[in-house]
């Protein structure tokens, strides 16, 4: 179960420059399972380092939630004008997102130095705060990630806002009508050849000799009817193919969609892995600097002691000397 200390810990840690955040976690995690906190705990070990670019992100929605706020706001408005493609309020909208996007990196970096003067002369990856913050106008779920104040990693996004939706047309019995004009019109082009069909065809529909109007009149009205039939069986043929086709496209794009899912778990699955391991390897290095400076501070003492022996050494040298002499003195005043 959350509770207030522990989200206000882990505020504290996201807040903090990413430098000493793993020294941070172990120190609270210690901490945690030290008072017998064991959810806590388990939610402290389970947070991962961000990245300086996340760092100054997380800094804006901490620190600044109001001009976060903003930034959401803005970007609701833009994906209704995209939907509604409202081509004055895109162009002002878009407008504002350069502005606050602008005002949101420098409102960063200044933060930053806020915290650590020395930032001021460093070279920050403000491109990729800007990124991140172009990425949330499109993204919802990449603007609730930066509004929580605890991104890891810096967000890109390629394009902006939604897809439009294709324009449909609604067909009537006009346009239904004009279609089969159309078709017979192809029909009649393809039934003029080859020549001895359509002499044939010619013959059928024009009186003989022999024949009456009234008797010629059923043939005209016969070939008619089968050209009309001949469109429309070709019309139907060819609404068959293309669904044939529009069934096979739909096999393969959703047999790529499962293979690029797939992909996509097993690519997470790995990058969470070795942010696991660069966490490890970065207390490992932590653990070896705190030994490397208990080690220097031994070195330090010892040499303090050998200089200390060597007094120590040359005083006595100085005292064998000196006795040694005085016995010289004595041994020469003696009469022979």
């Amino acid at each position: 179960m959350a509770t207030p200390e522990t989200d206000e810990l882990i505020r504290r840690l996201y807040e903090a420059p990413p430098e000493g955040f793993v020294a941070g976690r172990a120190a609270a995690v210690a901490a945690a399972r030290k008072a017998g906190d064991k959810e806590a705990a388990r939610r402290l070990a389970a947070l991962r380092k961000p990245t300086v670019a996340a760092w100054l992100v997380n800094l804006l929605a901490l620190r600044r939630p109001d001009l976060i706020e903003d930034l959401v706001e803005l970007a609701t408005a833009l994906r209704q004008a995209q939907r509604s493609l409202r081509g004055d309020d895109l162009r002002e909208l878009s407008q504002q997102r350069r502005q606050v996007i602008s005002a949101l990196v420098r409102s960063a970096q200044q933060l930053a130095v806020e915290d650590d003067p020395a930032l001021r002369t460093a070279k920050l990856p403000m491109a990729e705060v800007e990124a991140t913050l172009g990425a949330a106008l499109a993204e919802p779920d990449v603007a609730e990630q930066v509004r929580s104040g605890r991104l890891i990693r810096a967000a890109a996004y390629a394009g902006f806002g939604e897809v439009p939706r294709p324009r449909l047309r609604l067909v009537t019995a006009d346009d239904a009508a004009d279609d089969t004009d159309d078709a017979d019109d192809d029909t009649d082009d393809a039934d003029e050849s080859p020549e001895p069909e359509s002499s044939a065809s010619s013959e059928s529909s024009v009186p003989s000799e022999s024949e009456t109007p009234d008797e010629a009149e059923p043939k005209r009205v016969s070939v008619l009817d089968e050209r009309r039939r001949r469109a429309e069986e070709k019309a139907r043929n060819e609404r068959a193919a293309k669904r044939r086709d529009l069934q096979r496209e739909l096999t393969l794009a959703r047999t790529a969609d499962r293979k690029a899912k797939t992909a996509l778990e097993r690519a997470d699955e790995a990058e969470r892995a070795a942010s696991h391991a660069v966490d490890e390897l970065e207390e490992h290095i932590a653990e070896l600097e705190r030994q490397r400076i208990v080690a220097q501070a031994e070195v330090s003492r010892r040499k303090l002691a050998r200089r200390s022996a060597e007094r120590e050494a040359s005083a006595a040298r100085r005292q064998v000397g000196d006795v040694e002499a005085a016995l010289e003195d004595l041994d020469a005043e003696e009469p022979d």
